[in-house]
């Protein structure tokens, strides 16, 4: 999970251009940054509050959040500001700038236009509603107490749909919504990209259901990996692949987020489970695939669209990747294992690398979506997609989605939530007023089968670096292919042109099987 949150005193890469143009460009590029900046305070504000806010802070913490956000308000809708942009998108820089500075000044231009539909009073009440709602989760979960989170849960579909409203009349309401998120999709394409994939993956689930050969899941599930040993372990991994812990920081909280706080400040968090290693390996290793994409991003861009990411659905691609396709994988598990059994002797001594890779594609329906199976992964996210675009629409009352939300996953997996901890509350989401985020995790799944392919054919002898520990050309495909180009082509273009295809699903498809099939004699 990704969470959106010093200034330069002039634009790179300046293009010729009449010293006005260049001059009011400078303006509006030293606006944005310093409206980056102030953003970045809010989003350390949301990080203390996931990791070190005493729960008696709460309330003061809605207050700081909301007086922030009136703040960062004000300075996207500055009036001056806005003149800047609409006088450059009048100018020759608009059509003969260079990339980067066509695209900064469209983007900024639109997303100035966007901010400036909403009320202040809205900002404000959205910016409390989000604080007060995730503090209510945090109990709610804990007690497994739906009554304590729904006021806030309607309450803030009732504040997301107004929002919808004044920022984008112009579309559906939950597009107006996945737009923050994922620009340019539309739920009803979407829908009809993920239906095929659903239904390859229910085949896939039953097949491996009835299978008479299993991986022995047990190795990562009932022996002890002490939470120290843990620690030293997935921070030596995340660092081998590639974060910069010089430039980030890993800390403890009870739903994984990576968020960044500046070109040089990048916060990564998990959770720990002395019973489960996956739980904060594959975390660390997913939220640092986050932090991989922010810490490759320009620095130079920072605060504009070149020097941010294209899209939730390509930042997840950059996780996912990470997690699934290199963490899950023969090669990784070569160089890895034996600093598994170094860190964890008791709990590994009797077994292989072949035992604990396979152990580690067991494909076994659960309830917590963080903690599913690959396979099963997109299932969960699936499931959130069609609850809350059917709240956003009006075809389903918030006081209906936990008996909504038991049925469909009744339907899908085949259980039935035991309470409303392992169903309806267990994701930070919709407290947290993101809203239209959750079909970007099976886009991101989607990009990034896709996108590893495409490194594979770039990358000699692919299997034999990552066997040998060594990540940097894979990561340097990624910088150069992905990281590269920041906001200034939307996810579909930008997979397209790394990849040289068509975004399809069948790249997904093809990966689980490849990968899964053999471990249970497919």
């Amino acid at each position: 999970m990704i969470i959106l949150s010093p200034p330069m005193t002039a634009p790179p890469h300046r293009s010729p251009a009449s010293s006005s143009t260049a001059d009011l460009f400078a303006a509006a590029c030293g606006h944005a940054r310093r409206t980056a900046v102030l953003g970045s305070v809010e989003s350390l504000l949301g990080w203390d509050e996931q990791t070190m806010l005493p729960r008696a802070g709460g309330p003061h913490r809605a207050d700081q959040a909301t007086a922030m956000a009136a703040v960062v308000h004000g300075l996207r809708t500055d009036p001056t500001q806005a003149e800047r942009l609409a006088a450059l998108a009048a100018s020759p820089m608009a059509t003969r700038g260079t990339p980067q500075e066509r695209a900064a000044l469209r983007l900024l231009k639109h997303d100035a236009d966007k901010q400036s539909r909403l009320p202040v009073r809205l900002v404000e009440e959205l910016a409390r509603a989000a604080v007060e709602a995730q503090q209510a989760w945090v109990e709610a979960r804990a007690s497994s107490t739906w009554s304590a989170l729904r006021p806030h849960l309607v309450r803030m579909f009732a504040l997301k749909r107004e929002q919808a409203a004044c920022q984008r009349p112009d579309l559906d309401p939950y597009d107006a919504l996945l737009d923050d998120y994922e620009p340019g999709a539309r739920w009803q394409r979407l829908a009809e990209q993920f239906a095929p994939l659903r239904a390859a993956v229910v085949d896939l689930v039953g097949e491996c259901g009835t299978a008479i050969r299993r991986p022995d899941e047990s190795i990562l599930t009932e022996r002890l990996y002490p939470v120290e040993s843990q620690r030293d372990f997935v921070r030596e991994v995340a660092g081998r692949i590639g974060f910069d812990f010089g430039r980030g920081r890993l800390d403890t909280t009870e739903h994984p987020f990576c968020t960044t706080l500046g070109p040089d400040d990048c916060r990564i968090t998990t959770r720990w489970n002395e019973r489960s290693l996956p739980t904060a390996l594959f975390g660390v290793l997913h939220e640092a695939g986050h932090g991989l994409y922010e810490q490759g991003l320009s620095r130079e861009w920072y605060g504009l669209p070149p020097g941010e990411a294209a899209s939730l659905g390509i930042h997840e691609s950059q996780s996912r990747l990470w997690e699934n396709l290199v963490g899950r994988s023969r090669p990784f598990w070569e160089w890895c294992f034996p600093l598994a059994r170094k860190a964890f002797p008791a709990a590994l001594d009797d077994v292989d690398v072949d035992r604990f890779r396979e152990a580690l594609l067991a494909v076994r329906p659960s309830f917590i979506r963080v903690e599913a199976d690959e396979v099963t992964y997109n299932l969960h996210v699936l499931l959130r997609f069609d609850l809350e675009r059917a709240v956003v629409h009006g075809d389903l009352a918030v006081d209906d989605l936990p008996a909504a939300w038991n049925d469909r996953f009744e339907r899908d997996f085949g259980m039935r939530p035991p309470d409303d901890a392992h169903g309806v509350l267990q994701d930070i989401h919709w407290s947290a007023g993101l809203i239209g985020y959750f079909p970007t995790y099976t886009l991101g799944n989607l990009f990034a089968a896709q996108l590893m392919e495409a490194a594979r054919r770039a990358v000699p002898d692919f299997d034999d670096q990552m066997a040998a520990g060594r990540f940097v050309d894979l990561l340097e495909w990624l910088r150069r292919e992905v990281h590269a180009f920041g906001r200034t082509l939307e996810s579909e273009p930008l997979v397209e042109r790394a990849t040289g295809g068509c975004v399809s699903g069948d790249w997904l498809v093809r990966s689980l099987r490849d990968r899964y099939g053999p471990a249970y004699g497919l």
